[in-house]
């Protein structure tokens, strides 16, 4: 069989669990389905799934129209960022030659969510010149419906208005990354900062993406990383860094989580204890995953 694709999507439910497991039903039906990460603060829930495009691509849509059904995003609340129920669904290559399937993949992906489900959709990363989600995401749903009515942005698939109940879904393509928190006993003000740290724009680690965050019913701050290049950031030095700033702050770590699997490269030499996690064992692995699932006769 030709070598599995990944996919994570994103959708903007973290708090309700009939929701949570319609959407996670829908998706196993048609791929395998690896990890649900799920969170009541960011109200987000984060899937892993595995498989060939065509499976990828139907699991994906069964999904976002389980969301569009279940799912009202005018009564949204959480601290993580979106524009829509089934915020982000990225194609992931996990071996840099798988690329090209990965953006073709999401690019049928993509028309198919326009035209089937009728949600406006637009490309972001490779497919869209760069594009990052955080322009997208600017001022939320509310601001892009406006600038999609000033006519500073065209979806690329789908109709030409938002819907207020379901919003847009964003589709990329990419390789994998790292989604990776580190939570804190501290300020928002202190999270903000040290996000601003170690972010790549800030002159800190490369490829990583930093946010600060308040998690309200943990009572604790958060730095919410996306690793996007894992092989020029190891996630020791990184959280070592996270752990100096912290202690400059007066801030203590209370702990920290991985959000989905890793790639097998990031985890060599890595210790659960380096990193503030409970544990880092096999099924956390994205490799070990697929050969669990489909065999050691992958891509043959």
């Amino acid at each position: 069989m030709p070598f599995p694709l990944e996919a994570v999507p994103n959708f903007s439910e973290g708090r309700d669990r009939a929701t949570i497991d319609a959407i996670a039903e829908a998706l196993a039906a048609g791929a395998a389905l690896f990890d649900v990460h799920s969170d009541s603060d960011h109200n987000r829930s984060v899937f892993t799934l595995a498989g060939s495009e065509q499976e990828l691509i139907s699991a994906l849509l069964d999904g976002v129209a389980v969301a569009r059904e279940r799912i009202d995003l005018r009564r949204h609340e959480g601290v993580h960022p979106c524009v829509g129920v089934a915020d982000v669904l990225p194609l992931v290559a996990i071996r840099p030659e798988d690329l090209e399937r990965a953006r073709a993949a999401a690019l049928e992906l993509g028309e198919r969510i326009g035209s089937e489900l009728w949600l406006p959709v637009f490309l972001y990363g490779e497919l869209a010149a760069g594009r990052r989600l955080a322009e997208l995401r600017r001022g939320g749903a509310k601001e892009l419906s406006r600038r999609i009515e000033r006519g500073e942005l065209v979806p690329d698939f789908g109709p030409s208005r938002l819907d207020p109940r379901a919003g847009a879904a964003l589709v990329g393509a990419r390789s994998p990354l790292i989604a990776f928190n580190v939570n804190l006993r501290g300020s928002l003000e202190a999270a903000k900062e040290i996000a601003a740290v170690v972010r790549e724009s800030g002159g800190g680690f490369a490829g990583v993406r930093a946010l600060g965050l308040e998690l309200p019913g943990a009572g604790l701050v958060q730095v919410s990383m996306n690793i996007e290049d894992w092989r020029a950031s190891g996630l020791s030095e990184l959280v070592a860094c996270i752990e100096r700033e912290a202690d400059e702050r007066g801030v203590e770590i209370a702990g920290s989580e991985l959000v989905g699997l890793v790639p097998a490269g990031a985890a060599l030499g890595v210790t659960a204890q380096a990193l503030h996690l409970e544990s880092l064992e096999e099924p956390r692995i994205i490799e070990s995953r697929l050969v669990e699932e489909f065999g050691d006769g992958l891509g043959e």
